[in-house]
């Protein structure tokens, strides 16, 4: 009987990984490091390789996906990749009109008004996207004993994008559906969350290791109204997925206020944005793990002080259930990579 030595053949190297096991709450070797936009436009391999690729062509070719989603592991030795996509490609895979206009992002061509604009959006199949499951058991197979994160986007950031028919900053229109046509709203929603769920599943079925939960716009909305009108949705994402088996993180930018929420939708990793000091994101969540918060502008400062604001993050993170360092954000698109390779060192050192 011949045995298969690599980490796949058990999964036991790739369960001892710092980043599953803070998600889990166990004791890690050192503080567990990825980014948010780790494969981005901030590295010139990305630039090369993207140049006359539209956006959401790169993140259906999985060629394209596994090179991308790769790129930040080999330069960073970051503990956990994260796949190439975006969170509006389930739409476009289910047929929605809608493009990413570069500059502005997301746009749909019929925005959704009615319970019939509802109904007209199918349900995702995993004959969807079958390119999504090719790449994420290619980069399985290429990462070993590095976990690969999938992600869905949030049912109100993506119903924000439906209804305002592009990014918005106000989301006077989705508020409007929310409060006047709740209805409609909680069609959407449940049809979102669908989408969301089915999309999380096919990445785990295929090897993802852990899946992420975006709400890029939740922190639009006040507590009260984030507990009625959004938290039940992205409960209903989490819910789906919970017996996968896979450690769970929801993030939101600007959620401050709704951090507790977000962990009882039912959160394994809560996200804590910059603005909110680590040790009170930690008290807010209770007894889970935490991710961030590095504010994303820090890399541009003088190095000793980006180095010594990732040390009190770090020692900050030693009071939670467990810490996973990421910044607070996205990768911004100026970034240096060579101070994100210092950033990575320096807290796997800490």
């Amino acid at each position: 009987m011949t045995v298969d030595p690599s980490p796949l053949s058990s999964g036991s190297a790739l369960a001892e990984s710092a980043f599953l096991r803070a998600a889990r709450g166990l004791p890690v070797p050192h503080t567990p490091v990825w980014f948010m936009r780790q494969a981005g436009r901030s590295l010139p391999e990305y630039r090369r390789v993207r140049e006359g690729v539209g956006m959401l062509e790169s993140c259906m070719r999985p060629d394209l996906v596994v090179e991308i989603t790769l790129q930040p592991v080999r330069r960073y030795g970051v503990d956990a990749a994260i796949l190439f996509s975006d969170i509006v490609l389930p739409l476009k895979a289910v047929g929605v009109d809608l493009d990413i206009r570069p500059g502005v992002g997301p746009v749909v061509a019929r925005p959704v008004r009615t319970l019939a604009d509802v109904a007209a959006i199918p349900d995702l199949e995993p004959g969807h996207v079958p390119f999504v499951a090719e790449a994420v058991a290619t980069l399985v197979a290429e990462l070993g004993a590095i976990p690969l994160i999938g992600f869905a986007g949030a049912p109100f950031t993506v119903a924000s994008y439906l209804v305002e028919g592009g990014p918005s900053k106000e989301h006077a229109l989705t508020k409007a559906m929310m409060y006047g046509a709740p209805d409609v709203w909680d069609a959407l929603l449940r049809k979102i969350a669908g989408i969301s769920a089915a999309y999380l599943a096919v990445q785990v079925e295929a090897g993802a290791s852990a899946v992420q939960l975006f709400d890029s716009w939740a922190g639009a909305t006040a507590p009260d109204d984030y507990r009625r009108h959004v938290m039940p949705y992205s409960a209903q994402v989490l819910a789906a997925v919970a017996g996968l088996g896979v450690p769970r993180i929801h993030f939101g930018v600007g959620t401050g206020e709704l951090l507790g929420l977000m962990g009882d939708a039912g959160a394994d990793v809560v996200g804590v944005d910059w603005r909110v000091p680590l040790a009170d994101g930690i008290r807010r969540v209770g007894p889970r793990a935490v991710q961030g918060n590095l504010d994303p502008s820090l890399v541009f400062a003088p190095v000793e002080v980006m180095l010594a604001r990732a040390t009190e993050v770090v020692e900050a993170g030693r009071s939670a259930r467990g810490h996973i360092f990421n910044l607070g954000h996205g990768v911004l698109p100026s970034t240096d990579p060579d101070r994100l390779a210092r950033l990575t060192e320096h807290v796997h050192a800490l």
